[in-house]
């Protein structure tokens, strides 16, 4: 036996054949599994004893049989070979987009409508996928998409247009009057939005999402008022909350109607074309297929909007 090679990893194909006929113990039976003449596989044992410094089989007339250096291998050979097809296999699965960690920002509104759906939906389509949730609203989710903060966001009346961002509309919800329990107007079973042009609104700051304020302003507008903001709140939760303390009104997306304060009421508006726009966006050059999976599940899932 030669001196043992400087103490590299041997090829994979040598532990293969060397496992192969620890199993078969003939080398007639090991060729033929491994889809090889004998010759190169007696030469790729050989090549591995050399590296090992030692026979890892005894070949005689009787037989083939492991030696202790061959027994002492097996169980590493076959752990390697084992870990290198499980490695194989999960990089397979995340480079198919079935394995991996997705970070999503959403809107806190979208909570009880758009998103049950979504996980559910996604769960059973890609359960080896890990969906890291961030509840965020629309402006902080553009900024995370543009650094890298997050792969796709769920947000409410995107920009029309911003560069390196690709946006898709899911749904269309209406707006509806949220108003104290006791106010005049909860007694209708809608409002006219310029019945609120004199009433103070609770309403969320323009930088936590510009599109959707300014949405809602121009809904005023063409009303024929400007909205008295009287209380400004970044959750929608805390905004029905101030509304139910008697602060003032406010307009919000339909699916707010599933935040229960007995304080409050929540009627339909006039006209009823008032509406807002649901989206999901992301990096318009990300290739990474988890993105490209959750835009399919977003496709399959129900839309909630009424």
């Amino acid at each position: 036996m030669k001196p043992p090679e400087p103490a590299h990893l041997p090829p994979l194909a040598q532990l293969h054949a060397f496992a192969v006929l620890a199993e078969e113990l003939h080398f007639g039976r090991a060729a033929s599994r491994l889809g090889i003449a004998q010759p190169p596989l007696s030469q790729q044992i050989r090549r591995l004893e050399d590296r090992v410094g030692h026979a890892l089989f005894d070949r005689s007339p009787a037989g083939v049989t492991l030696t202790p250096a061959g027994r002492e291998l097996l169980p590493a050979a076959r752990r390697t070979l084992t870990g290198l097809s499980d490695g194989l296999a999960a990089a397979r699965a995340a480079g198919d987009g079935r394995t991996g960690r997705l970070r999503v920002g959403f809107a806190a509104s979208l909570a009880l409508t758009v998103l049950p759906d979504l996980l559910r939906t996604h769960r059973d389509r890609l359960p080896g996928v890990h969906l890291d949730l961030r509840e965020m609203t629309t402006a902080p989710q553009l900024t995370a998409l543009r650094d890298g903060g997050i792969d796709v966001g769920l947000l409410r009346e995107p920009p029309s247009h911003d560069p390196g961002l690709s946006f898709r509309t899911l749904l269309t919800e209406p707006f509806v009057a949220v108003l104290p329990a006791a106010h005049p107007l909860a007694a209708r079973t809608t409002v006219p939005l310029a019945a609120l042009a004199d009433a103070p609104f609770v309403l969320l700051p323009r930088e936590a999402g510009p599109g959707l304020h300014d949405r809602i302003t121009a809904l005023c507008a063409t009303a024929g008022f400007t909205p008295r903001v009287a209380q400004e709140a970044v959750e929608w939760l805390t905004v029905c909350a101030l509304v139910e303390s008697g602060l003032g009104v406010s307009l919000a997306p339909a699916g707010i109607r599933r935040i229960a304060l007995e304080g409050i009421a929540h009627r339909p508006l006039e006209p009823s074309t008032a509406r807002t726009a649901v989206a999901v966006a992301w990096r318009t050059d990300d290739g990474n297929p988890l993105v490209s999976g959750l835009l399919t599940t977003l496709t399959a899932a129900p839309a909630t909007g009424t």
